[in-house]
């Protein structure tokens, strides 16, 4: 029997659940979103989460998660719309899932550093 240690820090967390949404299959969310996400060096130290086929990114590990981070959603037509859930901002509209999390990664909130192992009043 293999010893699987649990993850002893936040950024061991969130390697940990990279790991887990990156082997999601097209059942949970289309595999090129999460694989570009992480793709995008400062998204990779953000917490990850899918819920109803979207990719969530979090600045803790614990929730409530932090709802400040773009999420891009597919739109039925082709393309994605990149929201902030915080402020109900609409980011833009892009064509591509690359530059969905362009606009993300250049949109993240200042000082935005890698996910802490809190919620979002330790930061």
């Amino acid at each position: 029997m293999r010893n699987i240690e649990a993850p002893q820090n936040a950024e061991d967390t969130v390697a940990a659940e990279w790991v887990t949404v990156l082997a999601y299959g097209q059942d949970r969310i289309n595999p090129i979103v999460p694989r570009t996400a992480y793709g995008h060096r400062p998204l990779r130290k953000l917490f990850p989460m899918v819920s109803h086929g979207i990719l969530h990114l979090s600045r803790c590990i614990k929730y409530p998660w932090t709802h400040d981070i773009g999420t891009a959603f597919p739109q039925a037509v082709g393309g994605y719309r990149v929201r902030r859930e915080s402020d109900h901002t609409l980011i833009g509209v892009v064509e591509t899932v690359e530059e969905a999390y362009e606009l993300i990664t250049a949109n993240l909130p200042e000082g935005c550093g890698p996910a802490i192992d809190g919620t979002p009043e330790d930061l």
